[in-house]
């Protein structure tokens, strides 16, 4: 009788978040949620492993791999981004940049 992976839905869930969050809100987020993620990931993998054809959400599990490489990759790059204009404009360069931004979505 096939059941589920433990973990596979939650990696899945994290992945989404991981991406979602990094694009919504900050890299942190999208570092965090993608590390916990593939932690969880390595877990379930090592209970696939050891017998395949006992659980029959692999696919799902294997997703939401992807998904947190991908939120933990992005994550990266704008963390690094974050670092790089507070090294060269500063704090108030990088507000008055946020600040042009939000006015020109408001036009």
């Amino acid at each position: 009788m096939e059941q589920k992976l433990p973990n596979a839905q939650t990696v899945l869930i994290l992945g989404i978040i991981s991406v979602v969050g990094t694009c919504c809100c900050s890299g942190l987020i999208g570092i965090i949620c993608g590390l916990i993620g593939l932690s969880k990931y390595k877990n379930d993998k090592l209970i696939y492993d050891a017998n395949p054809t006992q659980y029959s959400d692999f696919g799902n599990l294997n997703t939401g791999r992807i998904l947190c490489i991908i939120g933990l990759v992005l994550g990266c790059i704008q963390l690094v981004y974050f670092v790089f204009m507070l090294a060269t404009v500063g704090w108030a360069g990088y507000m008055e940049q946020i600040n042009q931004i939000t006015r020109m979505g408001r036009q």
